[in-house]
Parts: C-alpha cells; structure tokens; sequence
C-alpha cells in the first residue's frame, strides 16, 4: 500500500537575492514497510524533500500525501505529524526534558493520552531502542548515540507509521553510529516505514530501496546492488561508495571474477573465499 506519495513537487526557496529552486518535479512512491535511503551532495535537496513528508514544508507547485492526507491542507497537519516522527542530525536540539522517560512521554503527552497508556508506550519505546535501563536518567548523562535513540523513542511513544531520520549519525562517532543503525534496522523489522537520509553510503547500502538526488532532482532509484553497480557514476554524482564495493570494482578491473552484488565486508569476504576454493 502506498503510504506518501509525491506528485510533480516543486519547492522555491525566497533568498535576499531572489529565489532557488529546491526540489524540482519530484514524483516517487514510498510503500508501507519500505525502508528507503535518500542519498545527495550537500545542497541535492534531500532534506528538503524530507521535510515534506511531515509537512514541515509545503510544496510550493504539485502535491503530497501521507495515506491520502494532502500535506497542505491545514486541517490534516496534526494527523499527519501523528502518522510521520522526525529524528534529526543533532539529539540535543530534541530533548526537551531533564529525565529520560518524561522526554519520551512529551509527545504522547500533548495527545491527552491517559498516564497509564503513556507508561506503556514509553516502557514500550524505550524497551525497542534498548534504553529502558536509562529511563531514570538525565539526557545530559548520556552518550551521543545514546540520546539519538532516546529521540528516536519519543518517535516510537507516538507510535508512528513512518520514522524519517535525517542525518542521525552525522554527528556520532562509530559506536554512536552503529547504536542507531542498529535500532533503525530493528524498527523496520517490526514493520515501520524507514525513510533515511544519509551521506554515510555503508548506511543507505542497508536499505531496500535508494533515491539519488541531485540538483533538486531524483536521478537514480533502485536497489542499493543496482545504484552501486557503476561506481564511475555515483563518484560523478560527487559521492562515494561503500569501501568493500570500492574495493571490489578495483579488483574486477584486474580481472579478479567477483559478483556484482558486494555491498558489505562480509559479502566481500565471502566473494574472495569462494575464488580460493
């Protein structure tokens, strides 16, 4: 079932010297269950188009929906932000409560949920995203992918159908990173809609689905075997490519006979043991 869909989006920025073309004829549809990475250059427009799918911003020409709610329609913006959580590059900008569990209730809060109900959901959410043992704890004690899951599980309190993350690790070191990534993965086990904006290409190789962006535009969609196929064209785009497929198109290129197909270590890792035998 389709769950967003875009239809001929276009979005201007106003600027002091006149106006930018952000997002440009944008047309995609996004399924229930997917788990779609959007990958760009600084400035491709990804975040914008983020941004759309929780109607933080409204199209300038064209459409969006979230389960048939038009995106600029007023009247639907509270349904829509209960049906689409957001998770941001930086935790800090998010909490806004000095204990962990009261931060996770803030959401369900403002929905005039009963305080029982909103125990269970945030027991629940802090249970997924493995933090119930912190729920006593400050935010400020904890560890920058530490605070990134617990926004995550304020997402989760309001049991969402979608959780869009833009940039959630750029600002985490590698245990950060892995924490998250980790309970992205986890949350699309359990049948969320996983939309992940990222520049880290071992991120988005994770994914089912990717969108390449550039100039406002979607270039390229497939599979992550099929957008990293050609790794001349994805380092035209101005991007890299996952190092064990990297490291694998050099091989090809001395004739080494290795599958398209490598997108992780322990794909490579198996490629090269199967050439020994």
């Amino acid at each position: 079932m389709e769950i967003i869909t875009a239809e001929n989006l276009k979005f201007i920025y106003k600027t002091a010297s006149g106006e930018k073309i952000a997002l440009d004829d944008i047309n995609l549809k996004i399924f229930s269950g997917e788990f779609i990475a959007i990958i760009g250059t600084n400035g491709s427009g990804k975040s914008t188009l983020a941004k759309h799918f929780n109607a933080l911003l409204k199209p300038t020409e064209g459409k969006v929906f979230v389960e048939n709610l038009d995106t600029a329609d007023e009247k639907n913006l509270w349904e829509i932000r209960s049906k689409v959580g957001m998770v941001f590059q930086n935790p800090d900008n998010e909490i806004v409560a000095a204990i962990v569990e009261d931060d996770v209730a803030f959401g369900p809060e403002n929905l005039g949920i009963s305080p029982k109900e909103i125990k269970n959901r945030v027991d629940f959410a802090l249970n997924t995203v493995g933090m119930i043992d912190y729920k006593k704890f400050s935010p400020s004690k904890l560890s920058g992918g530490q605070k990134q899951r617990i926004a995550i599980a304020g997402a989760v309190a309001m049991k969402t159908k979608i959780i869009v993350f833009d940039e959630p690790t750029a600002m985490l070191d590698p245990q950060g990173r892995a924490e998250v990534l980790k309970t992205i993965k986890k949350l699309h086990a359990q049948g969320l809609t996983i939309i992940l904006i990222t520049h880290f290409m071992d991120e988005a190789a994770q994914a089912e689905k990717i969108f390449l962006m550039e100039s406002g535009k979607i270039i390229k969609r497939g599979t992550p075997q099929e957008i990293f196929s050609d790794v001349k064209e994805i380092k035209k785009s101005g991007l890299d490519v996952p190092a064990p497929v990297e490291l694998a198109d050099r091989l090809r290129r001395k004739n080494f006979k290795l599958p398209k197909n490598i997108l992780s270590a322990e794909g490579f890792s198996e490629a090269i043991l199967k050439l020994k035998k």
